[in-house]
């Protein structure tokens, strides 16, 4: 096969490493880049060379786009993977990878910045023929035409940032008092974190489903979806377990849902891997949401069921090659789940958990797979993400991929930092996620409530307990001062065993 001979990786952690098993498989080099903080990481040792690129902080090291050209040039790299995050939704980066005669591993400028513009999007998509939740399909210019659009589509309506993602920029509107101080707070937040202050609205669906389906493109004018991804099981809209199949499935919605993604990808003249997310409400109508155009964090359940390797694909597609499938030869196999594990305190807020993984032991097995760049004696650092790595499961079933991550999860021990296995656990067993029955605000609308009065009451019956102990210790003896401390146990069902804290 002619291929890239060498790549250079523009990114760190478990997407480097992923890539870099892949581009050795396909006997491709690679060169990997790393900060100060990650010079002795495992990505940077499994590449074929390494390049120190800048101090820890990413906007010093891996969002310098020039620095990452001339790394390139100087080690003779053909192309460059982006992974996610950091540079991969950059069209000007894309572009300057172009300008330099390197292959960037991903759509084209044109197409990233496009379809990164939410109002774009949609205008793709009802082009297309793609159902798209009512309202506006491009930025609000006042106010008073927010409150006109509001009044014709009805209450409650979202605000959502034009060039908006992982949730900010958006505001939930239940009353029309509320829509102009929502609106600028809305706005507000999407010029601090997007640097474009523009806003569209659309009806508000509630307790959605997030289904999101794997598309490949080619430069030759050909598409096909690899299914979907069950990805509703979300805190503060970031995606915490995912699955395929999804519960709601059957092969008419599949299919149907399948060539819409298709014929927006085709439309909007897209390339390489990317990912169209839907939202579905509670009678199985669809609605588009949004283009990611990259890689996605979860594509390893969708490479499960399928049998495909994204990267391997995402490279042959970079260097000109035609789909070697049709849509009629993809065929879906059992079910696969993914779990995020995290370095953070499930007990205080998520906050992220900084330190030295001073012990780290995982259970294998048939059907389970990891995917991560961090090792004892590794350090969680302040620069970058807390996520350990990722856990994914693989049976013939549904109910057998979750027995599969359940043993998993609970002979993954680490200590030194806080994880959310423990967390993770008690969503696999809640009554909701077995019996597929959740929507995207499942753990803010009920889990954590949920967990919170289980908590409370454990409390109060340890409490009565050693109350109780105490009296009889005692004889009854009122004078005898007992001080019963914070009794609570983690309200993620008590499970310690995920970290030795």
């Amino acid at each position: 096969m002619i291929m890239f001979k060498k790549i250079l990786i523009a990114n760190r952690g478990e997407i480097a490493v992923r890539v870099i098993n892949t581009a050795r498989e396909m006997g491709i080099k690679t060169v990997a880049v790393y900060s100060d903080f990650d010079k002795y990481s495992l990505f940077a040792r499994k590449a074929d060379e390494a390049f120190h690129i800048g101090a820890s902080p990413a906007a010093q090291s891996y969002l310098l786009a020039d620095k990452l050209i001339e790394i390139a040039k100087k080690s003779g790299a053909e192309a460059i993977h982006p992974g996610y995050g950091f540079l991969s939704e950059r069209g000007y980066f894309a572009k300057l990878c172009a300008d330099n005669g390197i292959k960037f591993i991903g759509p084209t400028e044109h197409a990233i910045d496009f379809l990164g513009s939410k109002t774009n999007a949609k205008d793709i998509a009802v082009k297309a023929n793609v159902p798209t939740v009512p309202g506006t399909h491009y930025a609000l210019k006042s106010v008073e035409e927010a409150k006109e659009v509001a009044d014709k589509i009805g209450y409650p309506v979202l605000i959502k940032a034009s060039a908006g993602g992982g949730g900010k920029g958006m505001r939930v509107v239940n009353d029309p008092k509320d829509l102009e101080s929502f609106m600028r707070m809305a706005q507000n937040e999407a010029r601090s974190s997007f640097g474009d202050d523009s806003v569209f609205i659309e009806k508000y669906v509630l307790d959605p489903r997030h289904v999101e389906f794997q598309i490949l493109a080619d430069e030759h004018g050909n598409a096909v979806h690899l299914g979907e991804r069950e990805c509703s099981m979300q805190r503060r809209h970031q995606k915490v377990i995912e699955e395929t199949p999804s519960v709601i499935m059957d092969e008419a919605l599949r299919t149907e849902m399948g060539e819409c993604a298709k014929r927006l990808v085709i439309e909007s003249g897209y390339t390489n891997a990317g990912t169209v997310e839907f939202i579905v409400d509670s009678d199985n109508k669809f609605y588009f949401l949004e283009v990611n155009t990259r890689l996605q964090v979860e594509h390893p359940i969708t490479e499960m069921r399928t049998g495909l390797d994204l990267v391997k694909e995402q490279l042959k597609i970079a260097y000109g090659e035609k789909l070697s499938f049709r849509q009629e030869d993809i065929k879906l196999h059992g079910a696969a789940i993914e779990c995020r594990i995290n370095a953070e305190d499930a007990d205080n807020n998520f906050m992220p958990s900084i330190g030295k993984i001073n012990y780290m032991s995982k259970e294998g097995g048939n059907g389970i797979r990891e995917d991560s760049g961090i090792e004892q004696g590794d350090e969680i650092s302040v620069y970058y993400d807390s996520m350990i790595s990722k856990l994914i499961s693989y049976g013939p079933d549904r109910p057998t991929a979750i027995a599969k991550m359940k043993r998993a999860l609970k002979g993954y021990k680490i200590a030194g930092v806080k994880t959310n296995i423990s967390f993770l656990l008690s969503l696999l067993e809640s009554d909701a996620f077995m019996s597929g029955k959740y929507h995207t605000q499942y753990i803010e609308k009920t889990f954590m409530k949920e967990m919170k009065d289980t908590a409370a009451t454990k409390d109060m019956i340890l409490a009565a307990s050693l109350a109780s102990t105490i009296l009889k210790s005692t004889n009854g003896n009122s004078n005898h001062k007992a001080i019963l401390k914070n009794t609570s146990e983690s309200k993620w069902a008590i499970r310690k065993f995920d970290n030795f804290r």
